[in-house]
């Protein structure tokens, strides 16, 4: 399955973006997602991911209360809705494809290109 990442750019503190992650090739639906950052000179980390069927989420504790992540399985679209953002959500923000509700980033399989979030203070 290929994943395509769209959404990011900059914006100012306190500001929302809503990321999408559009897949092709695929059965969307038999897919966990998750979405990742890398920031400068760190490591990914592990922000949100969902279920095939949504019907369960889990969430980095820096993401909890601020950030949504959801999906459309008839559009074969997973989203990350950023709300409240600071300067430290700055990195690329990766969306994943994989077999469970994963936290570690070697756990899924497919993986998109990443887009850029900048937050301005």
């Amino acid at each position: 399955v290929q994943l395509v990442e769209s959404g990011g750019g900059l914006v100012q503190a306190g500001g929302s973006l809503r990321l999408s992650c559009a897949a092709s090739g695929g059965t969307f639906d038999i897919y966990y997602m998750g979405w990742f950052r890398q920031a400068p000179g760190k490591e990914r980390e592990f922000v949100a991911a969902i279920s095939r069927r949504a019907t369960t989420t889990n969430y980095a504790d820096s993401a909890k209360g601020r950030f949504a992540v959801s999906r459309d399985n008839a559009k074969n679209t997973a989203y990350l809705q950023m709300n409240s953002l600071n300067p430290e959500d700055t990195a690329v923000y990766y969306c994943a494809a994989g077999s469970g509700l994963f936290v570690t980033a070697n756990r899924y399989d497919y993986w998109g290109q990443g887009t850029q979030v900048t937050v301005s203070s």
